[in-house]
C-alpha cells in the first residue's frame, strides 16, 4: 500500500530472513505457479494420468485390504489349529494298528507284519547323519523358514509345468513341516466309520489338491507356533513310512540293519533317507541295488550342503550299506504268513497292540529248504518251467521247522504248502497199509497183483490199473507197497473196509473230504501238503496223531506273561506202536529198493512214499529220518499235466536236496522201525476153494462196519491167506 509522498513505508527486515519485498514476491508467487503447473499437467495428457491414478489407488486399496483380509484369516486357522495340537508326546506313534514281530526258534527275529514301530526317538537322540541326510534330502532351509517355503513352492510349480504336469501335479514343495501336516493328516483321526480301510485314509491325507495344499499353510504355521524344529523333525522322523512295515527310522534301521538309528553311518543314513521319496519303490529288501543307487545320490546332496567332505562322499559311495542277515535272508515269508493265519486276528492281522511271536523256525532249515528247491531248478528243469514246488520240514512233534510255499520263497499271495488241495496220488497208500498191520497183517504176508474189476453203483465197472499197466502175481505187502502197485492197494482197502481206511486218515489228520469210492485207497482224495508231512510225522512218532504248529508263545510288546502258548503237538493213538514201527520199516523199503531209490541219503536211514495223481497233475515225495519229517509237492496251479515227472523223480531229488542240507552236523540216529516177523508162507491151494473169504458183515479189533464183496475173480491163494488172518472163513 503506497504512502503519502510516495514513499513505501519503513519496514524492519525479517531478523536472518531474506528482505520483505522478496519476501512479497515469495509469497505472491506460488499461486501463480500452480495454476501454471496445472496448465501444464493438462498440456501432458491430465485425464489419462487421473485414471491412472485412480486404477493404481484401487488397486493398491484393494491388494493391501486383501492381503489383511487373507492374513487375518491365516491368522485365525493357524490359531485354531493351534489350539487344538496335542501335547508333543501324543504325535510320535500315530498308527492305527499294531505291528507283530516273530521270532525264530532261538529268539531271534526274523520277520515282520503290520507296521512296526521301533519306539520313539527324538531329533536330539538320532544319528547326526541321519539328520543331516533327511534335511539335505527333504527340506535344505528347514532350520530357517518358519513352516512354509515360497521359493521351494515356486520351484516345484515350475518343475510341474515344465514336466507337462498340472502346477500342483507331481513335485510339491512341501517343507518338512507341511510333510507333518500331512503325516497328521491335518489333525483329522482315523474313523472306521468314514474309510473303509486305514490305507483309505492315508491316501486321502495325501491327496495333492489345492484346497488341501491351502490348509497345509495355516496348519504348518501352527506347527511352528505350537513346537520347536526339533520336535518338528522328532514328529517326522518316528511317524515316516519307510517300506517293508516300518513305521518311522527307528523300526527301518532295526528293520534294514538290525541297528537302532542313533548308531548308522552316513552310507546307512542316506539309504534311509533315501527312501522317503517311494518307500515301496526304494526299500533294500526289494531292490537293493536301487537302494543304493538312491543312496549315492542322497549322498551327493549331503555333500553339497556340507555335511560330508568330498572324500567322505566318495568313502561311502564306494562301500554303500548292506542288509543285516536278517533283511537279507528275509527268511520263512510263507511260514510268517502262516502263523499270523494261525492266531486269532485281534492279535495278529488286526491287532492295535504291538504284538511278539515266539515261533518253532529254524532260520538254518529254512534255508536248507529253500537252497533245494533253487538248485534243483536250476540244474534238473527246463528252463522257462512254470512248475511249482513246495516243501515242508517239521519235527516229529508237529512243530514246523520250514516252509516253502512255493518257488518265491520269500513269501506271496498264494502259499502252496497250507492252501492248495491237490490230489495225493500214492502217497495216501501208508494209511490204507496202516489199516493192515493194525489188524495183524505182517509186511510178509502176501497179496495179489492180477486185474480186477469192480461194479460201482451209479457208475458201473471200474478197473484200476499200475503204473506200468504190467501185473506181477501174487507179491508181499512190502514188495506191493515199496513199488507203489494199484491193484493190491485196492484189494487190500477192499478187504478191510474203505470206512476202516478212511477212519486212519481222518484219525492222523487228513480232515477234508474223502473219496468215497474203491479210488480212495489210490488217493483220488485231495490234502494239504502240511497235512500230509504232519500224518506221516504221526507213523514215526509211533502212531499219534500230529496237530502241525509254529507258534510257540504269544504276548505283548512289554509284556512277560503269555496270551497263549502252543497251537499244536502229539494227540492221541490212531494205530498201535508196534503197527506203526512195521509201517516205518515197509516205508524204509520203498527208499531202499522201490520207487524213492533217488531220495536215499548216504549217511543215515530213512523212509518215505512217493505219490502221483492220475495225468501226472500232482507229483509227491512224503518221508522222514529218525529227526525230520519233510514233504514235497510238485505241480502246476493250473493243473497242467507234468511231463515226465513222477514222486520218485524231481519231488525224491527235491527231498533229498532238502534232507542232506538239513543233516549236517546231525548226528545219525536208527529210524523207529521193526522188520516182520515172519517170512512170506509157501503158496498152496486152500482145501475148501467154495468156502467165502470174506463175511458180507465183518466186526475185528474194533473196526466195525459193511465190508464190500470182492471180484469172485480173486485167487484162491489170497482168498485162504487173507481170510486166516481176519479169522473170517
Amino acid at each position: 500500500m503506497a504512502t503519502k509522498g510516495g514513499k513505501r513505508p519503513l519496514v524492519a527486515d525479517r531478523r536472518g530472513g531474506r528482505p520483505a519485498s522478496a519476501a512479497r514476491k515469495q509469497t505472491a508467487a506460488p499461486p501463480a505457479r500452480r495454476r501454471r503447473r496445472r496448465g501444464g499437467t493438462r498440456r501432458r495428457g491430465g485425464p489419462i494420468r487421473r485414471v491412472l491414478g485412480f486404477l493404481g489407488r484401487l488397486i493398491w486399496g484393494t491388494a493391501w485390504r486383501l492381503t489383511a483380509v487373507v492374513a487375518l484369516i491365516l491368522g485365525l486357522a493357524s490359531f485354531y489349529f493351534y489350539a487344538t495340537l496335542p501335547p508333543f508326546a501324543d504325535l510320535l506313534d500315530g498308527r492305527a494298528r499294531g505291528s507283530v514281530t516273530l521270532l525264530d526258534a532261538d529268539g531271534e527275529v526274523f520277520a515282520w507284519r503290520g507296521e512296526t514301530f521301533g519306539g520313539q526317538i527324538t531329533a536330539e537322540s538320532i544319528s547326526p547323519h541321519l539328520r543331516n541326510a533327511i534335511v539335505a534330502t527333504e527340506d535344505r532351509r528347514f532350520d530357517r523358514h518358519f513352516g512354509v517355503s515360497p521359493r521351494g513352492i515356486v520351484r516345484a510349480m515350475y518343475s510341474n509345468v515344465a514336466a507337462g504336469r498340472g502346477a500342483f501335479e507331481g513335485q510339491g514343495g512341501s517343507t518338512i513341516t507341511q510333510q507333518v501336516a500331512k503325516l497328521l493328516c491335518l489333525g483329522v483321526p482315523f474313523d472306521p466309520e468314514q474309510w473303509d480301510s486305514e490305507a483309505a485314509y492315508e491316501s486321502e491325507c495325501r491327496r495333492g489338491t489345492i484346497w488341501r495344499k491351502l490348509q497345509e499353510v495355516p496348519f504348518a504355521f501352527a506347527l511352528e507356533w505350537k513346537y520347536t524344529k526339533d520336535e518338528i523333525l522328532s514328529v517326522y522322523i518316528n511317524r515316516a513310512y519307510l517300506g517293508a512295515g516300518a513305521r518311522g527310522f527307528e523300526a527301518a534301521a532295526q528293520r534294514y540293519f538290525g541297528k537302532s538309528a542313533n548308531q548308522v553311518n552316513p552310507a546307512e543314513a542316506a539309504m534311509l533317507a533315501g527312501l522317503l521319496r517311494a518307500p515301496s519303490t526304494f526299500a533294500p529288501t526289494r531292490n537293493l541295488a536301487r537302494a543304493q543307487d538312491r543312496a549315492s545320490l542322497v549322498l551327493g546332496l549331503m555333500h553339497e550342503e556340507g555335511y560330508l567332505t568330498a572324500e567322505q562322499m566318495a568313502e561311502y559311495r564306494a562301500d554303500p550299506a548292506e542288509l543285516s542277515e536278517a533283511a537279507a535272508q528275509r527268511a520263512g515269508g510263507h511260514f510268517a504268513d502262516w502263523v499270523m493265519d494261525s492266531g486269532p486276528a485281534f492279535l495278529t492281522r488286526d491287532t492295535t497292540e504291538d504284538v511278539i511271536i515266539h515261533s518253532t523256525l529254524d532260520r538254518r532249515l529254512q534255508l536248507a529248504a529253500e537252497e533245494a528247491v533253487t538248485e534243483v531248478f536250476a540244474t534238473r528243469v527246463r528252463e522257462g518251467s512254470q512248475a511249482q514246488a513246495a516243501v515242508v520240514v517239521m519235527s516229529a512233534d508237529g512243530a514246523v521247522r520250514a516252509m516253502v510255499g512255493g518257488r518265491e520263497s520269500r513269501g506271496g499271495t498264494f502259499n502252496r504248502a497250507t492252501q492248495a488241495l491237490r490230489q495225493t496220488g500214492s502217497a495216501f497208500k501208508p494209511f490204507v497199509y496202516a489199516v493192515a498191520l493194525e489188524m495183524g497183517y505182517e509186511p510178509s504176508d502176501m497179496v495179489e497183483d492180477a486185474p480186477l474189476t469192480i461194479d460201482i453203483p451209479g457208475s458201473g465197472p471200474w478197473s484200476p490199473r499200475n503204473y506200468t499197466n504190467e501185473f506181477r502175481g501174487m507179491v508181499t505187502l512190502t514188495e506191493a507197497f515199496a513199488h507203489s502197485l494199484n491193484i493190491p492197494a485196492v484189494r487190500i482197502s477192499e478187504a478191510l473196509g474203505r470206512e476202516n481206511v478212511r477212519s486212519v486218515a481222518n484219525g492222523f489228520g487228513l480232515r477234508s473230504s474223502l473219496a468215497e469210492g474203491p479210488a480212495l485207497a489210490l488217493g483220488a482224495s485231495e490234502s494239504t501238503l502240511l497235512q500230509m508231512t504232519a500224518a506221516y510225522a504221526g507213523i514215526l512218532n509211533g502212531g499219534r496223531r500230529v496237530q502241525p504248529y509254529g507258534l510257540v508263545e504269544l504276548r505283548l510288546l512289554g509284556e512277560n506273561d503269555p496270551l497263549m502258548g502252543l497251537g499244536g503237538g502229539m494227540g492221541e493213538p490212531v494205530i498201535s506202536e508196534a503197527a506203526a514201527r512195521r509201517m516205518v520199516w515197509m516205508m524204509a523199503e520203498v527208499v531202499k529198493s522201490g520207487t524213492g531209490t533217488r531220495a536215499r541219503l548216504a549217511d543215515r536211514e530213512t523212509a518215505g512214499k512217493t505219490g502221483t495223481t492220475q495225468g501226472a497233475r500232482d507229483a509227491w515225495f512224503i518221508g522222514f529220518s529218525a529227526d525230520y519229517v519233510a514233504g514235497v509237492w510238485m505241480g502246476y496251479d493250473d493243473n497242467t499235466p507234468l511231463t515226465g515227472v513222477t514222486g520218485g523223480g524231481l519231488p525224491a531229488e527235491i527231498w533229498r536236496e532238502v534232507m542232506e542240507r538239513v543233516h549236517r552236523g546231525v548226528p545219525v540216529s536208527p529210524l523207529p522201525m521193526d522188520p516182520p516177523l515172519t517170512q512170506p508162507p509157501a503158496f498152496a491151494p486152500p482145501s475148501t476153494p467154495e468156502q467165502p473169504w470174506l463175511q458180507d458183515e465183518a466186526a475185528t479189533n474194533g473196526f466195525d462196519g459193511a465190508v464190500e464183496r470182492l471180484d469172485d475173480a480173486i485167487d484162491r491163494a489170497l482168498r485162504d491167506t487173507l481170510g486166516r488172518l481176519l479169522g473170517t472163513y
